[in-house]
């Protein structure tokens, strides 16, 4: 399986939505879990979201009620959509499944 490719960063005002996107070459199918993680500065890398085979999802106390994730198994892509961004949610998003992690993509929130 490939390196996913996270797309859809970039600089936003406080309040602002966003929509990241994370590619998965190959079979999308055979993996159960897919996670979005985010990075701020001179911060851990934390989970935000997960989606597994069936759809189902989870999210974290920090993406609850602003965030969705979904995925487009016919194009092997997973969403991001960010809503109500504020400047704590600067960060550099990464997409991860079956322990490959990608390159990230960042997201800066000005005030």
């Amino acid at each position: 399986q490939g390196r996913p490719v996270e797309a859809g960063g970039g600089l936003v005002q406080s309040g602002a939505s966003r929509r990241l996107a994370c590619v998965i070459p190959g079979s999308l199918f055979r993996w159960n879990v897919v996670d979005w993680y985010r990075q701020g500065p001179g911060k851990k890398r934390d989970l935000v979201a997960t989606i597994d085979e069936g759809g189902a999802t989870n999210y974290s106390t920090i993406a609850r009620g602003r965030f969705v994730i979904s995925r487009d198994n016919a194009r092997n892509t997973i969403y991001l959509q960010m809503n109500n961004l504020n400047v704590d949610d600067t960060a550099v998003y990464y997409c991860h499944y079956g322990g490959i992690w990608g390159q990230g993509t960042e997201l800066t929130v000005s005030s």
